[in-house]
């Protein structure tokens, strides 16, 4: 990697192999493998880190088009609770951790209904009912996607280890602080006070 295309990228090449971003599966599907950079001897994809970084690029700004409101995130994925839920508390998202029950984006006459205009899943597989309901009522579904995931309905895939605390910390860590700066919430990043940690440590 040059070192014009490291200074473009969100955080250093470092930052993103010490949270283990890269690392995919040992399952591969026809659509990731274009993201795929190598496997290792023991059979874990892993993925190129220019594209990882290039496709969080493209989700900060589709995200960014949209007020806090109008975004609904979903993790049933233990691992990624602490991490949306201080982007909820951040940026006002909505968020939806733990089980999502189907028809929450569709019915209105549940208690729990939530209008979004935006979907952001940690896994489509787990987070399928949330996608279903996305796609009944015609909004844009954004997926963390690792080497075995499928990419039926998504409108944009983001590469990445959507299992591992730090992997998912950090890709929050990011958004939420480029997203505050596009929507002018801080100025600049010295304003943004949490650390990588704060999204990825019980």
């Amino acid at each position: 990697m040059s070192e014009e295309q490291t200074e473009t990228m969100l955080v250093p090449t470092e930052e993103y192999l010490k949270a283990g971003i890269h690392i995919g599966t040992k399952f591969k599907t026809k659509y990731m493998e274009k993201f795929i950079y190598k496997v290792r001897p023991d059979g874990l994809s892993v993925l190129n880190i220019s594209k990882i970084d290039e496709r969080i690029q493209n989700l900060i700004t589709l995200l960014s088009s949209y007020a806090p409101e109008e975004i609904l995130v979903v993790s049933r994925r233990e691992n990624g609770w602490r991490s949306v839920k201080i982007f909820e508390k951040l940026i006002g998202a909505k968020v939806f951790a733990g089980r999502y029950p189907p028809g929450i984006l569709t019915n209105a006459n549940l208690k729990n209904f939530i209008e979004a205009k935006i979907l952001l899943v940690i896994d489509a597989w787990p987070d399928r009912n949330a996608v279903q309901d996305a796609i009944k009522v015609g909004i844009p579904v954004i997926a963390l996607s690792d080497t075995n995931n499928q990419s039926n309905n998504i409108d944009l895939v983001v590469p990445c280890n959507n299992k591992g605390k730090k992997s998912i910390g950090l890709l929050f860590w990011i958004v939420t602080k480029e997203y505050m700066k596009n929507r002018g919430m801080i100025k600049s990043d010295s304003e943004f006070k949490y650390t990588i940690d704060d999204f990825s440590e019980e």
